[in-house]
């Protein structure tokens, strides 16, 4: 009886796994929706995991004309995988390129609708994101599980306008047989909300199953003006958000997650799929910074508050899970993943009870960063300080580092930057070595700040703290009281008070 019931059960498996081959796929938007955000991503649901081949065309057309209005062109890699050095900023002069050819103007403004991204002379994909005319390589589709998304270019699709979409059946391969594709007859069509948010709305809902304002932070971050005096908030409801985030010119918006665990932003990025520009001082916009190599990036922005979700890279290489450039900036109950790199600081930040987890130069930047209650890991160094004369670099107050590797110092410094400054106060560490710090034995260190007051074991007991490394100082309050609680004040490392911004 056992082995019948085996055959049986192998029998049913078997049936169930032919039928999952064989299963329609689902797509979304399910074919006929109305009301679909403008910033929707395109999925298939396949029965059995696909694979993304490098042929075909995923095209989407305006219905009431049949005309292309964007194009995925499989055949283009997404981006290097191997190191390499970009033309001079901006690389891509003419990034939307019009594929039809009744067009006399092949060009248009970077972002605006109804155009379609071409690759230029470095050969890979090309999103713009943010307004970034800088293009961003990315990936045309991404797969997990039985899932394939579709990333269409940003910016493409109209409020108001009926589209419908098809694929090639060169693109994706599943159950082992070709997929038969998506042509017009299919009818994968859906229309887009007949207009976006009132001006009035500064409340903005984003939800990656459609059911808010937008499908995506990027969509939620493009709708709000840049230089607005006026205030946002931006409640991002509990799902996965695989996507490249980059915004710039913003100021007063809270950007605010359902939950810490719950909301997930997070893209495979890093330093070699979207490089620095050869020429790293040539920025698009003054007072921005043309590094492009985080799943999560705020550019020149002031009085914003990041609150209570994750944000992670997902592939291996240096890239900071988030960088922050601009001033008077908070960052509260906020989860964030790295490699190499984790979070990178240029200009003032506050930062209370947050999670930030990295390789190795962990903490980047140019500072001033106030740290208050957060936790640490790194397997090197936890820092790399490039703050100069002008303004504080590091401070961590009651925060806890754990070690992840008998290299995870504190911090460590080359010379390059002689001001670099990164200061514990009253902070818990866990395997830690027992010299603390990169030691300072050569360049002009007279003014570098690589200080600690009552460092603490786990169970509560002093550090020892005999065998730090040359050129570090421990701080006590007989001596250096006066230090101790200034540092301990965010007002004093950062300039303002963190309790001034939302």
């Amino acid at each position: 009886m056992k082995k019948i019931g085996f055959i049986l059960g192998m029998l049913a498996i078997g049936s169930i796994s032919c039928m999952a081959k064989h299963v329609k796929p689902v797509l979304i938007p399910v074919p006929g929706s109305e009301n679909v955000n403008v910033d929707t991503r395109l999925t298939i649901r396949f029965g059995s995991e696909p694979t993304v081949c490098d042929k075909g065309m995923i095209r989407i057309f305006d219905a009431s004309t049949d005309l292309v209005v964007d194009s995925l062109d499989m055949s283009i890699p997404a981006g290097p995988t191997e190191p390499t050095k970009l033309p001079k900023a901006p690389y891509t002069l003419k990034p939307y390129v019009y594929d039809q050819p009744w067009h006399t103007n092949a060009t248009i403004k970077p972002g605006s609708p109804s155009g379609t991204a071409a690759p230029t002379s470095d050969k890979y994909q090309l999103n713009i994101i943010g307004g970034f005319t800088d293009a961003f390589h990315f990936y045309p589709v991404i797969t997990s599980g039985n899932t394939a998304e579709i990333y269409p270019h940003n910016n493409m699709l109209e409020y108001g306008k009926t589209y419908y979409v098809t694929v090639d059946p060169d693109v994706f391969m599943f159950g082992g047989k070709k997929f038969k594709g998506v042509s017009k007859k299919d009818g994968w069509r859906f229309t887009v909300k007949s207009q976006a948010p009132s001006k009035d709305v500064h409340r903005i809902v984003v939800s990656a199953d459609g059911t808010g304002d937008f499908n995506t932070v990027q969509g939620a971050m493009d709708f709000i003006p840049e230089f607005t005096k006026d205030s946002y908030t931006v409640f991002v409801k509990n799902g996965d958000y695989e996507e490249l985030v980059y915004f710039r010119n913003k100021s007063n918006v809270t950007i605010e997650g359902e939950s810490r665990d719950g909301v997930y932003i997070h893209y495979p990025n890093n330093e070699v799929f979207n490089p620095h520009p050869f020429d790293v001082s040539t920025n698009e916009w003054a007072g921005t910074f043309p590094s492009r190599r985080a799943p999560f990036m705020m550019d020149n922005c002031r009085d914003m508050v990041l609150r209570n979700f994750t944000v992670a890279t997902t592939c291996k290489g240096q890239a900071e899970g988030l960088l922050i450039m601009g001033e008077r900036n908070i960052v509260k109950d906020v989860t964030v993943i790295g490699d190499g790199d984790a979070l990178q600081v240029n200009g003032s930040v506050y930062l209370e009870n947050c999670r930030i987890d990295g390789g190795g130069d962990t903490v980047l930047g140019r500072g001033p960063a106030f740290f208050k209650n957060c936790t640490l890991l790194s397997r090197g160094p936890f820092a790399y300080i490039r703050n100069g004369s002008a303004n504080h670099g590091n401070v961590f107050v009651d925060c806890t580092f754990i070690g992840k590797s008998p290299r995870a110092v504190f911090a460590r410094t080359n010379g390059t930057y002689p001001h670099c400054e990164f200061v514990l106060i009253d902070c818990v560490l866990d395997n830690i070595p027992d010299e603390g710090w990169e030691g300072i034995t050569r360049g002009p260190y007279e003014y570098v700040r690589f200080w600690e007051y009552n460092s603490r074991c786990p169970d509560g007991t002093p550090v020892d703290l005999s065998r730090r490394a040359e050129g570090s100082k421990v701080l006590t309050m007989e001596t250096d009281g006066s230090i101790v609680r200034a540092y301990s004040n965010p007002e004093f490392v950062l300039g303002w008070t963190p309790g001034q911004v939302r």
